[in-house]
């Protein structure tokens, strides 16, 4: 999942160098003037926008058809002929919400080429595959039940509602390929150039195996593998990330002092959480501020915990977050569980993921005794494989996992810090691609694009397409925030 604009640290206003209120062509394509919001952070982007109707089932071409949502940035200056898709991740995110929060990112890229940004088949606005609790909420995380069973039955439900209006067979990353080709092929670009962020690695990737003539230079950033099976280590890379951030309040004079031992911390809660009949904490809900009463589950705990770790800005609270509930005081840790899962559960289609997933991964995922002792646990582990077992499954080719190749130009990028797509990854990727490069940026977190110099280092590997001749020694300047001491942030 790309970071959410909450945790974006600038905010970027984009000017169109034409009159945005007319509507422009592109190739075959006719775009009419939008506006892509921002929020938090982010400002919000001037864009053009149009549909294309592709098939659902491309198998029956005269079938049911679905009208992909897509956006067009055009550049600030005079264009080059190879645009830049950006790809966003999840899976479930759609790439024309996704844009503002990395828009910085893409400010230098922009002075000489158009984006484009397609919102991913079930995400967005092309054709949303959303499930939908009896509360609204669009994602499964009923803390009252957090069985497989009940997992289970959250996905039979959304199904029977989604098959009214679609075949979630069809809504794969192979599927997503396709029309990214379509896109690419109708706005009249003979290659492009992609920027995928977090599972959008895995899309981009595909792209350039599937269609290896029509892709110029690949940018993966916090990288997913082709071998991966996605979530399948989710538990173990947050652990590891959080061991590092604890190390981190440790090693510092003033976090260690006020903040002792996290660790024992974040025992000290799981423990407290794992006791049979706690009582319901009394809190405000942090977005609509209306009273809420909930048992504080393991669930509350890794939602917080995992997200926090997302952005270097919101883990160097995860200290004082641990405290807090290591004293009793259980209100801010459901506050922001509740936060955290309503604004992931408006930008991720759960339905999307699932037809994602469930093809791709669920038959090569197990549950881990191991991961037991995590935050974590193996709970999303079991959820996925209980909603896999009522969800239709599209195909999975048979080469899907084989790694990219070849000498196609390749900038891979990666946080130290992530909790999600860790360093390791990017590596992996990349190790047989001779003209690619990895970039870990020190005391970063997930999808850092926007960080330090990175933005002018994508844009010259994006003039260049070649990732070994840049100078990313500018790099060198970024170092973590500070631990956090209190709410207040770190000590000055």
């Amino acid at each position: 999942m790309i970071r959410t604009p909450l945790a974006a640290a600038v905010t970027l206003g984009l000017l169109l160098a034409s009159n945005p209120a007319e509507a422009r062509p592109l190739g075959s394509l006719v775009f009419e003037p939008c506006t892509l919001a921002g929020s938090g952070a982010a400002g919000a982007v001037e864009a053009q926008c149009t549909t294309l109707a592709v098939p659902e089932n491309r198998a029956e071409p005269d079938g049911r058809t679905i009208d992909l949502a897509i956006a067009w940035v055009p550049t600030e200056g005079e264009a080059e002929p190879d645009p830049v898709f950006m790809l966003a991740g999840g899976p479930g995110q759609g790439a024309r919400e996704a844009f503002p929060s990395v828009a910085p990112g893409f400010r230098d890229v922009m002075r000489t080429r158009h984006v484009i940004l397609v919102d991913q088949r079930g995400t967005g606005a092309s054709n949303p595959l959303a499930c939908r609790d009896a509360e609204g909420n669009n994602t499964f995380g009923d803390p009252s039940d957090e069985s497989p069973d009940a997992a289970a039955r959250f996905a039979e439900a959304c199904l029977a509602e989604l098959s009214k209006t679609s075949d979630v067979r069809h809504y794969t990353t192979t599927d997503a390929v396709a029309d990214l080709d379509a896109v690419r092929e109708a706005i009249g670009a003979e290659r492009i150039n992609l920027y995928g962020g977090s599972y959008g690695t895995r899309v981009a990737q595909q792209y350039a195996k599937t269609f290896p003539q029509r892709t110029r230079a690949v940018v993966i950033d916090s990288v997913a593998p082709m071998d991966l099976v996605l979530g399948s280590e989710h538990a173990k890379n947050l652990d590891a990330a959080l061991d590092a951030q604890f190390a981190r309040c440790a090693a510092d004079a003033a976090c260690a002092k006020t903040l002792p031992d996290a660790r024992a911390s974040l025992a000290a809660v799981r423990e407290a959480l794992s006791q049979p009949g706690l009582a319901p904490v009394v809190y405000r809900d942090p977005t609509t501020g209306e009273r809420r009463e909930e048992v504080p589950t393991m669930g509350h705990l890794g939602v917080a915990l995992r997200l926090y770790s997302y952005s270097p800005l919101t883990a160097t609270l995860l200290p004082v977050a641990l405290k807090q509930a290591a004293d009793g005081d259980y209100a801010p840790l459901l506050a922001q569980s509740r936060f955290l899962m309503g604004s992931m559960g408006e930008s991720i289609m759960h339905g999307m993921q699932l037809s994602v997933m469930c093809a791709e991964d669920a038959d090569e995922m197990a549950v881990d005794p191991a991961d037991d002792a995590t935050v974590m646990g193996s709970q999303f582990v079991g959820w996925l494989k209980a909603q896999c077992a009522v969800w239709p499954r599209g195909q999975r080719p048979a080469d899907f996992r084989a790694p990219l190749t070849g000498d196609l130009p390749v900038l891979a990028i990666s946080g130290e810090f992530d909790p999600v797509t860790p360093p390791r990854y990017g590596e992996r990727a990349i190790a047989q691609l001779p003209n690619a490069r990895h970039l870990v940026l020190k005391g970063q977190g997930h999808t850092p694009i926007n960080e330090g110099c990175m933005p002018k280092l994508f844009a010259q590997f994006i003039e260049t397409a070649d990732a070994k001749a840049l100078d990313a020694s500018c790099l060198d300047r970024l170092a973590p925030l500070p631990p956090g001491t209190g709410l207040h942030g770190w000590e000055p």
